[in-house]
């Protein structure tokens, strides 16, 4: 009897875990396959607006990492992430994207973005399938031309914030 009320306890702490894991587990996705990605572009085409430029959804979850798939059809707005490099890779399509610069009619959207109507300065080039690209945290960037659509993979990813930021 004895060595059962040891047990007890144990499972019980065990159970919580894989209560725990359980709970978290439900807030990750860590695969996503080709047709995924097929059954996702085809959602976003379906479903965005008229008036949506960018029609985003999740591929991958990993806190504190999240990849998207954003479907292009227009020129959005310019952004400016200060705590997290964002890394892309173009699946399909083509555009113009201008990184540097300052942003116009800049406004902070959360905490941590910023937004603005477009870049004065910095520089642009044209990106297109199979292209792979990073965007340094603080760093202005806008895909500001856009040729019919541009369907892009997004991985943001957080940094730590130097000692006495």
């Amino acid at each position: 009897m004895r060595s059962f009320t040891l047990a007890a306890p144990a499972i019980s702490a065990m159970l919580l875990a894989v209560q725990a894991y359980a709970q978290s587990a439900a807030d990750m996705k860590t695969m996503c396959s080709a047709a995924d990605v097929t059954n996702l572009i085809a959602t976003a085409r379906r479903e965005r607006k008229a008036d949506q430029p960018t029609f985003t959804q999740p591929l991958l979850k990993f806190a504190p990492y999240t990849a998207s798939l954003e479907y292009r059809a227009a020129v959005g707005p310019a952004a400016v992430h200060e705590n997290e490099a964002e890394m892309f890779y173009v699946i399909e399509g083509s555009g113009t994207l201008t990184l540097g610069g300052k942003l116009v009619n800049e406004k902070r959207s959360n905490a941590a973005n910023l937004t603005g109507t477009a870049i004065e300065g910095g520089s642009s080039r044209k990106v297109a399938k199979g292209d792979f690209f990073v965007v340094p945290e603080k760093t202005p960037h806008w895909f500001g031309a856009i040729d019919g659509t541009l369907v892009l993979m997004s991985l943001h990813l957080p940094r730590p914030l130097a000692s006495g930021q």
